[in-house]
């Protein structure tokens, strides 16, 4: 297995995550974001994956792209640890949280996202931050409310194991703490990354574990 992957990238970064969870082997293939011009646009890895996009993921002979097909993939193969536990009801709303952050949270703080901004649109850097701010806290206030209302038990995003929500939610709360958005007011999701943070998994698939972190 091979793991096409960015250290800062929150869609590999919930791969890792995952394939940590598994207990699965794989390589990390590092893509730089930012260097060369960004070595995801190369013709190299377009060919691998036309967005220019990571995480890309070879197993064997397939070729997937996106991490949640991926992720996908990763359950149906290795189901023995689930990523995706319970009844049709309990896999569906864990889905939907973990859509909540990688569909309409995520692609809206998305590296390429920011750079337009400033670099095609003209915000300034302060500008940028407002951006971003204001959809994160939508999506993660309404996460934390999401949270509550299920009521679960055990400390993790949706009872006592990790789950796909929580591969969703770690990365993007690295994610905005990097950027100075605290999430010290939502006591939910703060008692779930506290969880995670305990875990091998997690630990091993953090951004400054990674081979080229900087």
């Amino acid at each position: 297995m091979q793991l096409y992957t960015y250290f800062r990238s929150s869609a590999a970064y919930r791969v890792r995550i995952v394939l940590g969870l598994k207990g699965l082997d794989w390589t990390s293939v590092p893509v730089h974001l930012l260097r060369d011009g960004g070595q995801q646009n190369s013709a190299e890895y377009k060919a691998l994956n036309p967005a220019g996009l990571v995480p890309s993921f070879k197993d064997g002979a397939a070729l997937l792209r996106q991490s949640l097909a991926i992720i996908e993939y990763l359950e149906e193969t290795h189901p023995t640890v689930s990523v995706l536990p319970g009844s049709a009801v309990e896999r569906a709303q864990i889905r939907g949280l973990a859509y909540d952050i990688s569909c309409d949270v995520h692609p809206l703080n998305n590296l390429r996202v920011l750079k337009y901004l400033e670099n095609n649109l003209g915000l300034t850097p302060e500008q940028r931050k407002e951006w971003y701010t204001h959809w994160v806290a939508l999506g993660l206030e309404a996460f934390e409310q999401q949270l509550v209302a299920y009521n679960k038990d055990g400390d993790f995003c949706y009872g006592e194991t990790p789950t796909l929500a929580d591969a969703c939610l770690i990365p993007q709360v690295f994610n905005a703490h990097r950027f100075g958005f605290s999430t010290d007011h939502l006591p939910r999701v703060t008692k779930a990354v506290q969880a995670c943070a305990q875990l091998p998994a997690f630990i091993q698939a953090e951004p400054a574990n990674q081979p080229d972190a900087e």
